[in-house]
């Protein structure tokens, strides 16, 4: 298990060092990837050095056993606790999403049900929303299609942490699993009858990732196509051919973006998408082809399948992933999200751990 340990501690050391060089916060978005890294190994390495330090007790107190009894208690206490520290680090090493550490970008689309589907659609937005103001993240709307009544036909945002908050606490490794179809119940607003009606809406969940990692897209391999932009928007936002579609040929990936005034703005939001569309890709085909490193039953399920129920009637939340059921429908849509982003990420844990420990 700890094959790697002396690994992790010599890069904790650099980055440590990274960080003390002043010349590391030259470049912010370096700095804060550095940061990132260092808070994530930071528990690891703690736990490392606790395990080897109980590891070395124990040893010592099994052999002073043989001549004081008493030592015979010190190792009953301390094998206690080193099989507590084994455990910490079977979860902190279990195999995971090396994009959790990431920020997140949201899309989501109107589906079956016309306008109350983006109605529903706008309640989602504002749920996230809430969530991540909670949380301390900022949320920024990249791109979005508004309908008469306030709803959207789609609408992304990105949702960004602040300084160097790692692993659970960050946009991605949280949010990741709201990836799906979403489905509603209830009355519409635009039902005169009082008859409950279902619908539902898109949502996908990418990892915002800069510009200068991993992802290479090259210029030859894009279609860009401007237009001009449609549905509401500012004076002067409907005028020009300011908006911008963007075709990645080898994944047949489009990408459109039409919020910014300006065709350049669009662009660059436009391949903000377009990369982290691509990163996801990538990390799913990695996570096919890779059996040491599959993808857990909860993040397997194919994003055209229904993974949730919002039934208004009876204030009832329910995922049908993992069995979650809960009836605080109201406070979940005004963000209080927490306790199922913990039940999925308890459901994930759980599947790593079983094809870690197998």
């Amino acid at each position: 298990m700890f094959e790697a340990a002396d690994q992790l501690k010599v890069e904790y050391a650099q980055l440590e060092g990274q960080l003390s060089d002043p010349a590391t916060h030259a470049d912010m978005a370096r700095a804060r990837k550095i940061g990132r890294r260092y808070a994530e190994l930071a528990p690891i390495v703690k736990a490392l050095n606790e395990h080897e330090e109980l590891t070395g007790d124990l040893e010592a107190a099994r052999e002073l056993a043989g001549e004081d009894a008493s030592f015979a208690d010190e190792a009953d206490r301390l094998e206690a606790r080193l099989t507590e520290v084994t455990e910490r680090l079977n979860t902190l090493l279990a195999p995971r999403d090396p994009n959790d550490t990431e920020d997140a970008l949201l899309e989501i689309k109107s589906g079956e049900g016309g306008e109350e589907s983006a109605l529903f659609a706008g309640d989602l937005f504002e749920m996230y929303s809430r969530f991540a103001t909670a949380k301390g993240w900022k949320v920024e709307v990249l791109d979005s299609q508004e309908t008469d009544l306030g709803g959207y036909k789609t609408i992304t945002l990105a949702v960004k942490a602040s300084g160097t908050a790692s692993g659970e606490n960050m946009p991605f490794g949280s949010l990741k699993f709201e990836g799906g179809v979403h489905r509603v119940q209830r009355v519409p607003v635009t039902e005169t009858q009082g008859r409950i009606h279902t619908s539902a809406a898109g949502v996908l969940v990418t990892p915002d990732v800069d510009a200068d990692e991993t992802i290479v897209i090259n210029d030859d391999d894009l279609r860009i196509d401007v237009y001009r932009s449609s549905g509401k928007g500012g004076q002067g936002v409907n005028t020009t051919d300011s908006a911008v579609r963007i075709t990645h040929l080898p994944t047949n990936t489009v990408v459109t973006c039409q919020n910014e005034r300006s065709q350049m703005q669009n662009k660059e939001q436009a391949m903000r998408i377009l990369r982290s569309r691509l990163a996801a890709m990538a990390a799913d085909q990695a996570s096919a082809e890779a059996s040491a490193a599959r993808k857990s039953q909860v993040r397997t399920v194919d994003r055209s399948e229904r993974i949730r129920t919002y039934n208004f009637p009876e204030n009832r939340i329910a995922d049908h992933r993992i069995g979650y059921k809960a009836y605080n429908l109201d406070a979940v849509l005004a963000g209080d999200l927490q306790a199922v982003v913990d039940a999925l990420q308890a459901a994930d844990l759980a599947e790593r751990l079983a094809a870690f420990s197998g």
